[in-house]
């Protein structure tokens, strides 16, 4: 029988309002905006906010309309690593624990196999495994404000997944410098060391963005999508093996039409017109 309203019965509360997504999407332009949004817990990744990370990301990895996917976190930080209180829950489960670091290391391979282009805008703390999604990024962009560590070993947790992308970003002594003491690094000293590629004032960060952004969009959306696959196929190989791949992949790029238009237009000496 289907529920029948008493009309003496007390009034009911009114419902609380939804609570705020853990990401927020916006697209503009033909670029995808992922804003971390825990700021209450400096945009930890919960299982939650990993997993509409990955749901977004598979969207975005099949949509010829997306160029460049920039990834920022919402409040004070950009991303402190993992949401230790959820960890420490489920610590006990060796399997629970083993299907959140995947889960995490799936997100990080996600953004590397994406075609587009990825931006970190980092205006915050990004610790542990937020330090680890900076250098998962292609390309990062600070502000003074930020602050980097691999600080797991503080707590007794080695940053070993974190450690993945870190040691490919940075030279081995600097790398292993922040993996063994959990130290802070300064914007400018990420900068230095090759963890971000830019570091301006906080008011100036949008102003960084549009530029590197306009650096991006004028290029063929395939071929940087050919060189990112091959960028990051190339390091895992040894010199010649290497050289082969990627002379392979030259040949592959010759066969494009947007290098036919490029070749025309350097002749013509006039700007190119890249087909979608």
């Amino acid at each position: 029988m289907a529920d029948v309203a008493d009309p003496d019965a007390p009034e009911l509360a009114e419902e609380s309002e939804a609570p705020e997504p853990v990401l927020l999407r916006s697209d503009a332009e033909g670029v995808a905006g992922l804003a971390l949004n825990r700021p209450e817990a400096y945009n930890a990744l919960s299982r939650e906010l990993l997993g509409a990370l990955q749901r977004e990301l598979a969207q975005i990895k099949d949509d010829p309309a997306i160029r460049v996917v920039v990834i920022t976190g919402s409040g004070r930080a950009f991303c402190a690593g993992h949401d230790l209180k959820e960890l420490q829950a489920e610590s006990a489960d060796r399997e629970q624990v083993r299907a959140l670091f995947r889960q995490c290391s799936d997100v990080m391979l996600a953004l590397t196999r994406l075609p587009q282009p990825v931006i970190a805008l980092v205006d915050g703390v990004a610790t542990a495994a937020g330090c680890q999604l900076v250098a998962a990024c292609d390309l990062a962009l600070a502000t003074t404000n930020a602050r980097f560590a691999t600080s797991g070993v503080r707590y007794g947790f080695f940053c070993s997944t974190p450690m993945v992308p870190l040691s490919r970003n940075l030279a081995r002594k600097p790398a292993m410098e922040m993996l063994l003491t959990g130290d802070f690094i300064e914007a400018d000293e990420a900068l230095r060391l090759g963890l971000v590629n830019q570091v301006v004032s906080p008011d100036k960060l949008e102003d960084a963005f549009d530029a590197m952004l306009g650096r991006l969009l004028d290029k063929p959306a395939d071929v940087l999508a050919l060189g990112k696959r091959a960028f990051y196929r190339q390091l895992e190989m040894g010199l010649e093996e290497a050289y082969a791949f990627t002379t392979d992949v030259m040949v592959e790029n010759a066969q494009y039409r947007n290098f036919d238009e490029g070749m025309a237009a350097f002749v013509e000496k006039r700007k190119p017109v890249w087909q979608a």
